[in-house]
């Protein structure tokens, strides 16, 4: 008997509809067959689907069995077709009647006695199956909070083979999940850090408000202990909050790779990524024979924190030039091409030498001018050209460590980028651009016009520091987003003069 069961694969971070097909022989000896381009862990599956029905007081059929995951020309990986191939097989003996299993979408692994464990990709297969049109998503209990954020959908939590039988043959009701995301927004959406907590640093504090406020680039130089981390870490709590839109397209990349955490329904904060230095190309920006997101696409719609700047692989840092471009990452393979978002803010940190001590009044620096030279040439000019904002961040004297004075709250810088982004959004409307720093060439000749006097300053900054024509429109991008924060529909002399300081370590690089 044949029994066709709905059921999703990862392609990606993006889920597909798969048909199970169980064909139970009535006749032959007791063998099982998967095909459809299963891999190791789908092919073992039977071995568990075996022990499952048997330990769960199923019958399993003794004669030749033939299962086919359609369509047969994509990979099928994991093992989230245990669920599926168990119900197909119990359907095929008769054990299963029911008009439910061509309305409903179904995944999870078995163990061995029947509990159903936590799958990768629950939620980008709730909205697959809610587009197809299905009534429910059998998931497992331990995703049910992932997908429950889909709405339109019945999502039914399976904790054991014996209730996805009862439920699908009416014995057994079990009520759907239901989140309230406005909910889960407030409880999940809150920081613990505070730029109240960094003691000076007022400069940098106005970089970082002004690259938050257009979602610009930055590059904070300065020795070792001046803050530049604690700096970035506190940098998300200034930054405007995830919409739901962009929560839904981070947390389906953390639920494709199994990345959440249990119970956790959405990513309602900016993800911040901080990967070491020694990580290699695939690592940052995806890859393998079947392609995978990295670091970049983790960090979508976040930060993606490179400490330690010129100690990364020169060939390495080089891969993330063009997706700082595109905000997108395309990994191409013999198989085919694989496209990752890639919405990223980029905060770099290094040191001024390789002793770090070059700029630290207080201590001496022991590196000679050739080997400065060789650690800031190991970042290319194209690169530091995609880097909008540089900006010193120097040694924090004793009289500002031990003043009892509290410095710029989180709360007072992000009231300053909250106003820019909102006079942003209404000069794009209709644009599909979010902040500034996304504006291409024909937008900032419209919107980033000076005058003479601003352009005078422009002028004299290209000639003297050798700006090329990328960070000749950086500039313009920095200053309009200053004018922003000052509530300025025009850019002012001043405000490009703020710009050009922030472009300084052209020269040095």
């Amino acid at each position: 008997m044949l029994a066709r069961i709905h059921s999703a694969a990862m392609v990606g971070i993006d889920a597909v509809h798969c048909e199970v097909e169980v064909d139970v022989g009535s006749g032959g000896f007791e063998r099982s067959t998967i095909v459809g381009l299963p891999d190791t862990a789908v092919k073992e599956s039977i071995d568990r689907v075996r022990s499952s029905i048997y330990n769960c007081g199923y019958p399993y059929p003794h004669t030749a069995s033939v299962i086919n995951l359609a369509p047969a020309d994509i990979k099928k990986e994991g093992p989230s077709f245990d669920l599926p191939i168990a119900v197909g097989m119990l359907a095929g003996q008769g054990v299963i009647q029911s008009e439910l299993i061509q309305q409903t979408v179904m995944l999870g692994e078995l163990a061995l006695d029947g509990r159903v464990r936590p799958v990768k990709g629950t939620l980008a297969s709730a909205i697959m199956a809610q587009k197809q049109g299905f009534k429910a998503i059998l998931v497992p209990a331990d995703n049910v909070c992932e997908a429950a954020v889909v709405q339109e959908i019945e999502v039914i939590p399976i904790s054991s083979l014996t209730e996805a039988v009862g439920y699908l043959n009416s014995q057994l009701p079990l009520e759907p999940a239901v989140i309230d995301i406005n909910v889960v927004f407030e409880q999940a959406s809150r920081y613990d850090l505070d730029f109240e907590d960094v003691k000076g640093q007022e400069n940098v504090k106005r970089a970082l408000t002004i690259a938050a406020a257009g979602n610009h680039n930055i590059l904070m130089m300065g020795p070792p202990g001046a803050g530049k981390t604690m700096l970035t870490k506190r940098l998300p709590t200034i930054m405007p909050p995830l919409t739901l839109e962009e929560s839904l397209e981070t947390t389906r990349i953390y639920s494709a790779l199994g990345l959440l955490k249990k119970g956790q329904s959405l990513m309602a904060t900016r993800p911040v990524r901080s990967p070491h230095h020694s990580a290699s190309g695939p690592s940052l920006v995806g890859g393998g024979t079947i392609p995978r997101p990295g670091e970049l696409s983790l960090a979508h719609n976040g930060l993606l924190f490179l400490d330690e700047f010129p100690e990364f692989n020169r060939t390495v840092l080089e891969t993330i030039r063009q997706p700082l471009e595109d905000n997108t990452v395309t990994i191409s393979r013999a198989s085919g091409t694989m496209t990752f978002p890639a919405n990223i803010m980029l905060v770099a940190a290094m040191n001024p030498c390789p002793c770090g001590y070059l700029t630290d009044p207080k201590r001496k620096c022991k590196c000679t001018p050739n080997q400065v030279e060789r650690y800031l040439s190991r970042i290319s000019g194209p690169l530091v050209d995609r880097i909008d904002i540089h900006v010193d961040v120097p040694a924090v004297p004793f009289t500002e460590l031990s003043s009892r004075k509290n410095g710029t709250d989180s709360a007072h810088m992000r009231e300053q980028v909250l106003k820019a982004r909102q006079r942003q959004a209404q000069r794009f409307a209709g644009l599909n651009l979010l902040a500034n720093a996304r504006m291409n060439s024909k937008q900032v000749r419209q919107f980033c016009q000076l005058n003479d006097a601003g352009q005078n300053i422009l002028k004299q900054a290209v000639y003297e520091l050798g700006l090329s024509a990328r960070a000749h429109d950086k500039v313009l991008k920095i200053a309009r987003t200053i004018a922003d924060l000052e509530d300025s529909p025009e850019i002012q002399p001043n405000h490009v003069a703020e710009a050009i300081q922030y472009r300084r370590l052209d020269r040095n690089i």
